[in-house]
């Protein structure tokens, strides 16, 4: 049985912190993962104004990834790239929507794509509760309410 060298303990060991050292920064690359779908120009240059419906739309380019609650005013296709880089919150870098407005009947009067720079933060929801007291502090309350008491009223009378 014989014994590793020196030189042999110390390649092994380079070895290992090289290996250490690529899974190190292969942990660290962000990851890209996209999410939803958005037609390409191709597919939209098919849709021709004024003579498409929302059926033959769907049919040419595929399901839309929302559509108008109004009325079904228009379908929507949304497509988003986000980085995950490590512990970090996902960011989004790039999103892409194409909307596809319809008239009363049915009928294409617009398409539009939409990229990340076009858009704006939309509040979807917003709950404010406001008091209704005008003296908000303790002290101020306690002595307002002094004489509004009905005596009747506290002792249970019909």
């Amino acid at each position: 049985m014989r014994i590793m060298g020196r030189s042999t303990r110390s390649a092994i060991r380079r070895n290992l912190a090289l290996v250490a050292l690529v899974a190190l920064v292969a942990a660290c690359a962000p990851v890209m993962r996209k999410h939803g779908y958005a037609p390409i120009e191709e597919d939209l240059a098919q849709v021709e104004v004024g003579v498409d419906t929302r059926a033959t739309v769907l049919s040419k380019i595929g399901a839309p990834t929302i559509t108008g609650v109004l009325n079904e005013s228009g379908i929507y296709y949304v497509s988003s790239v986000f980085r995950h880089f490590g512990a970090a919150a996902p960011e989004e870098v790039s999103r892409e929507v194409v909307a596809i407005t319809f008239n009363g009947q049915g009928v294409v009067t617009n398409v539009v794509r939409y990229g990340l720079d076009d858009g704006e933060v939309v509040i979807l929801s917003r709950r404010v509760t406001e008091d209704n007291v005008r003296d908000s502090t303790l002290i101020r309350q306690l002595l307002g309410a002094i004489g509004n008491y009905n005596a009747a009223n506290l002792i249970g009378s019909n």
